[in-house]
């Protein structure tokens, strides 16, 4: 009677643990997408906020091109929802007023730091670091940052997410006009958009 009752837990056990390995592969990317006439990989990316790269790789494709009406697979985002929203607000709080190239830098930056050896590993971390005392960013110690972000850097958080692993690398920003560490001016400048010099 024991050999049968560990037989049965045993093949309960297996089953359970099929089940939940066949549903963590489908469930890495269970997204699908019809293409529209008009649409790259590029406009697709940045809808759903994944990376150009990932993308590619999901569809085990190098090459740009679509067909309107196949479907494609759009893999899992690799941010949550609420990390999405907190970069947003980040964006909204130190990018408001400047164009939107600069926005999508701003939310670049912060991803750039997240996959630097140099920064915490998550969005929540490099936005609320703080380093010799000092917050990283003002609006987290201003509480700019709890306004709600606008459509622009919610889209802005979708832009810089499509492109993520490509681009300069930059890693700060700053307002040449306000910057008070002489530090910031020794790293090396990466670009400028409108009001905001970004560096590595």
């Amino acid at each position: 009677m024991n050999k049968l009752k560990k037989l049965v837990i045993a093949t309960g056990l297996i089953l359970s643990m099929s089940a939940f390995t066949l549903n963590g592969t489908t469930e890495a990317a269970t997204t699908t997408h019809k293409v529209q006439s008009g649409e790259t990989y590029w406009k697709i990316a940045t809808k759903y906020g994944v990376p150009v790269n990932s993308l590619l790789k999901a569809n085990n494709t190098t090459s740009s091109l679509l067909y309107a009406g196949t479907n494609i697979v759009i893999p899992n985002s690799t941010i949550t929802a609420s990390e999405k929203d907190l970069l947003a607000r980040l964006v909204h709080a130190e990018a408001k007023g400047e164009p939107y190239a600069g926005k999508v830098a701003v939310a670049t930056v912060i991803l750039n730091r997240v996959a630097s050896n140099d920064f915490p590993n998550t969005i929540k971390g490099v936005v609320n670091e703080i380093s010799n005392g000092h917050y990283a960013f003002t609006p987290v110690q201003n509480g700019a940052i709890k306004q709600a972000a606008d459509a622009s850097s919610k889209q802005a958080v979708n832009e810089a997410l499509a492109f993520k692993g490509q681009g300069n690398g930059s890693l700060f920003f700053y307002n040449p006009k306000t910057a008070v560490s002489k530090w910031i001016y020794s790293r090396q400048v990466t670009v400028t958009i409108g009001n905001h010099r970004f560096a590595k």
